[in-house]
């Protein structure tokens, strides 16, 4: 019985040309940003969030706990070691936001999938700036 070894995927990855770097790095720029202020409000606890929260029927100190997550899930975003498991985990926020605009009955194109299209920013900010996270997407060209 002979072993095989173990190769890493990040060595087999494909360069990252310099023009799609930068593309990249200013897509996550304009999505971190915008994820940021949203971290901000939340955190801040305007009279606005706490009308929104009280619509949606979330405890008061959903805000804290919401605004907390977001920022955790966009360090380890930023962080090249672990932008994929950010991506993974801010996609999952997103996805709950999704599902509160659903609930509470959104216009669906403005509103509820609103989080998507900023998914949508997220993950082509990350595979447009990182060779290894187009290993793991399947269908983006290797």
């Amino acid at each position: 019985m002979t072993a095989t070894p173990i190769t890493s995927t990040a060595s087999a990855a494909a360069p990252v040309s310099s023009k799609s770097r930068v593309a990249g790095l200013v897509v996550t720029g304009l999505v971190v940003a915008f994820l940021l202020f949203d971290v901000v409000i939340h955190l801040a606890n305007t009279q606005q969030v706490k009308d929104s929260m009280a619509e949606y029927g979330f405890p008061d100190h959903a805000p804290y706990v919401m605004g907390v997550v977001l920022l955790i899930c966009l360090a380890l975003y930023l962080i090249p070691m672990t932008s994929i498991l950010g991506a993974v985990l801010i996609t999952g926020y997103l996805g709950g936001a999704v599902a509160a605009n659903m609930l509470t009955e959104q216009p669906l194109v403005g509103t509820t999938l609103f989080p998507v299209y900023v998914g949508i920013f997220v993950w082509g900010g990350l595979l447009l700036r990182d060779a290894e996270a187009r290993e793991v997407m399947p269908f983006v060209h290797r």
